[in-house]
């Protein structure tokens, strides 16, 4: 089951790379007493997520903030190392987006994003969604209807929704 506005965020633990260095988060300390934007996207590099779906919330970071947002975290079903790179090579971290690593495709498969797209060599990534979290309750939640698609779960439609 896919997850819903008013619903408690699962228990999530991901990774980042710090100096060369792979450390656990824990997502829900990152989401208590907080306002957070999470997003998730089939993976870094791709030609959707690179060009339309990361770039949005960074160019947005500002009207975000002035919702209240205390953090844009942008996570993948990728590992840290690859996280990281695309953080360097997209200037994410440097405007204020955190970079986190679902390696296994456990939190993809709590949200109930978890899917295939074999064609296209997608295997066991998440389904691009936005969301807007306010103190581990999801208030809103956008879901992409295909693959390759950047239209319902950009930043400037997640802005207007909350």
């Amino acid at each position: 089951m896919t997850i819903a506005e008013g619903d408690t965020f699962p228990a999530a633990t991901l990774m980042t790379l710090n100096d060369d260095s792979v450390q656990s988060v824990s997502l829900n300390d990152k989401l208590r007493n907080r306002k957070i934007v999470l997003f998730g996207l089939p993976g870094a590099y791709t030609n959707t997520c690179s060009n339309a779906h990361l770039p949005s919330f960074i160019r947005n970071m500002e009207p975000l903030k002035g919702k209240g947002v205390d953090e844009v975290i942008c996570v993948s079903v990728n590992d840290p190392f690859v996280m990281n790179a695309w953080d360097e090579s997209s200037g994410a971290g440097a405007a204020g987006v955190t970079m986190l690593a679902d390696p296994r495709g456990e939190l993809a498969n709590a949200l109930g994003t978890l899917f295939n797209a074999p064609g296209i060599g997608l295997i066991n990534r998440s389904a691009r969604y936005s969301m807007f979290i306010d103190n581990e309750v999801v208030i809103k939640f956008l879901l992409e209807d295909e693959v390759g698609i950047c239209n319902v779960t950009t930043a400037e439609t997640l802005l207007a929704a909350i």
